[in-house]
């Protein structure tokens, strides 16, 4: 895979306020793109408005699953899908406009040198200004939390990421168990237990701009708890999460 060839991954579920104007925006945006939208056969007929996009948007595809799987399974399909159709270059992001697709290029700028790109909410002081104390809360004690347990010094919980296929082998992605939440720091922590070279780049986030969080406080324990358990194999199982044809380019 020797040219670049770009995939924008994009999960819903019940985002028909957003996705009309996420396709307008990456439009605009004249990156050279595919888009692929993972619908959970969403009840407000989101899956039937994405349908009626993608005729308008040449660019765009969409995956209808047969209900709500879980977002860590959503990606996983989608990075399935990306490799079966041999792009180079898989940028993900949420549908609620908390990344912005103006933010696409910053994430490719370093994908020559780095293996995976991370927008991260951690560096600058006022990236989180907009959210309420509450969701504050929960961004700033994950990113505590794999930081200790899973000795993850970048930002794990975020869905902002480009992932260089050509670089990181499918076997890494197997790895993943978690088809929920806990996808997000346990394919990280993966990549980089395998060494493979990680970017973070600064990003500020605004309120989601329509609906509500899905995160719901069962995801939350489920989440700690699974954070737990791999904390524990770190420790004392490591070699589960290694692939041998893993390694990074020097």
């Amino acid at each position: 895979m020797s040219d670049k060839k770009i995939l924008v991954m994009i999960p819903t579920y019940n985002e028909r306020e957003n996705v009309k104007k996420m396709c307008q925006d990456l439009a605009r945006t004249d990156l050279p793109v595919d888009v692929l939208f993972v619908d959970d056969n969403s009840p407000d007929g989101t899956g039937d408005i994405l349908d009626e996009l993608a005729k308008n948007f040449p660019r765009v595809k969409v995956m209808h699953r047969p209900g709500k799987l879980g977002i860590g399974s959503a990606h996983q399909e989608g990075i399935t899908w990306a490799y079966s159709n041999d792009y180079t270059h898989l940028v993900t992001m949420d549908c609620d406009f908390t990344h912005s697709p103006e933010s696409i290029p910053d994430l490719l700028k370093f994908a020559d040198e780095y293996d995976v790109v991370v927008g991260s909410r951690h560096i600058l002081d006022d990236s989180l200004s907009g959210w309420n104390l509450w969701r504050k809360c929960i961004t700033r004690t994950g990113h505590v939390l794999t930081t200790l347990l899973l000795k993850m010094p970048y930002d794990a919980t975020g869905a902002f990421r480009l992932y260089r296929l050509d670089r990181v082998p499918p076997e890494v992605f197997r790895r993943v168990a978690s088809k929920g939440y806990s996808f997000f720091f346990e394919s990280l922590t993966i990549i980089n237990l395998n060494q493979f070279r990680i970017k973070e780049i600064p990003i500020a986030l605004p309120p989601r701009t329509y609906g509500h969080s899905k995160l719901r406080f069962r995801d939350m324990v489920q989440w700690l708890g699974f954070m737990l358990s791999m904390a524990w194999n770190i420790q004392f199982n490591s070699r589960k999460f290694l692939v041998a044809s893993a390694r990074a380019q020097p």
